[in-house]
């Protein structure tokens, strides 16, 4: 198994246990606000960071499969030839932005929040720590993308 088929396998696991955890805590929600009438505290805070988590780490994940939605009109009256020299424009383009946005911005994010000190009201956990899943998510995006350059 190459390291690409690694990375991939560790990323479905972490989402599929991400949203293990999320259905739990719904449920787990439901239950305490509709059977025992008192609802609990925590449930819809950690539902929010952990939809964050899945939500950009998925991104990350479907860029790495190349499923992500895609407008092919132009492409797909081009030649081949055209097709792959837009596909390695697409791919530089998609590694600028994640480098600026993801990593750069989400370092800025996370270290100003952890400076500030900044924690969430329910659980009490730094917020830095929720925010740190869009630098990851940029690195494995980067890391996807110049692999997929690199193949070509």
């Amino acid at each position: 198994m190459n390291f690409r088929k690694k990375v991939d396998l560790i990323l479905s696991r972490v989402l599929i246990f991400i949203m293990a955890i999320m259905v739990i805590n719904v449920l787990w929600q439901v239950f305490t606000r509709y059977i025992t009438g008192s609802p609990s505290s925590f449930t819809d805070e950690l539902a929010r960071y952990l939809m964050i988590w899945v939500g950009i780490l998925g991104a990350a994940y479907v860029s790495g499969r190349n499923m992500h939605v895609a407008i092919d009109v132009l492409p797909s009256k081009s030649s081949p030839k055209a097709q792959k020299r837009m596909a390695t424009i697409v791919n530089i383009l998609i590694i600028t932005f994640s480098f600026l946005a993801f990593v750069i911005g989400g370092l800025r994010l996370v270290y100003i929040s952890y400076i500030l000190g900044q924690h969430s009201p329910a659980l009490n956990m730094p917020l830095s720590a929720v925010y740190l899943v869009i630098p990851i998510s940029g690195l494995l995006i980067i890391y996807y993308k110049t692999s997929d350059l690199l193949k070509k």
